[in-house]
């Protein structure tokens, strides 16, 4: 009876605590947002007025989709002065060939823009080792392009059990709703982390997720890509097999 009364407690605490409203980290300098879609129309002065520093995108979806809304939001956050990071929702049972084509026929860095994302929080039908090799050919190839490493974005259950010790050399942004930071296998650090999905500010209508960088400003600024940073035998590379996969 005792545990079947401590059960029901659980319960209750996690649906409340899905319910409340995310509220800001203020023990962390750096403030971002992470958007699609499913935000509506962003009012990016809004946002940008709130110290609110960077943003991530969402881009596109496996072989062809495109996010609707990607086109108002990329240069829209660029205007208002926040840093803007792409992503790219992964299919793991897709070609990773072809959703790099996906990406970068619809995304156009500028200078000081965040490296690539990859979102990978799902397994599909894919056996472990399909997704780690997909997984390691979209970022290898979007390497060769951008001649900077892409940030590799999971929640933290599905990082411990599907991509700890495959990744180490890339940035990771991770998801963990809670008070209490990421806690990744193997003690691997962590550089951005999503840590609500309630949160509530002017310019967007309902939710929006909550982001912390874990380092300076400067160091942000450190993190973004710089297009001579690029060879010419990257471009070269990289329009080859954009080319290969139209």
């Amino acid at each position: 009876m005792k545990r079947y009364i401590l059960s029901i407690s659980v319960l209750v605490f996690v649906l409340s605590s899905c319910r409340y409203e995310t509220h800001r980290l203020n023990d962390f300098a750096v403030h971002g947002v992470d958007v699609s879609h499913y935000q509506s129309t962003v009012h990016w002065d809004s946002v940008a007025h709130q110290s609110f520093h960077f943003a991530f995108v969402k881009a596109t979806e496996g072989e062809s989709y495109v996010d609707s809304l990607f086109g108002n939001n990329w240069p829209e956050i660029r205007r208002v002065g926040m840093k803007r990071g792409a992503y790219h929702f992964f299919r793991p049972t897709l070609s990773a060939e072809t959703q790099f084509a996906n990406f970068v026929r619809n995304v156009e860095l500028l200078p000081g823009d965040l490296p690539p994302v990859l979102d990978v929080e799902v397994i599909d039908e894919a056996t472990k080792v399909e997704l780690i090799t997909r997984v390691r050919t979209w970022l290898y190839l979007t390497e060769i392009r951008y001649n900077i490493k892409p940030i590799l974005y999971s929640n933290q259950k599905f990082y411990n059990r599907y991509l700890a010790g495959h990744f180490d050399d890339y940035p990771v942004w991770i998801a963990r709703y809670s008070s209490r930071k990421p806690e990744l296998a193997y003690k691997r650090p962590w550089h951005f982390w999503q840590y609500g999905n309630k949160g509530k500010i002017a310019g967007v209508d309902g939710f929006v997720d909550f982001n912390v960088f874990g380092g300076s400003l400067l160091e942000l600024e450190q993190m973004c890509w710089m297009p001579d940073k690029v060879t010419a035998e990257d471009k070269r590379t990289a329009a080859l097999l954009v080319t290969e996969q139209k």
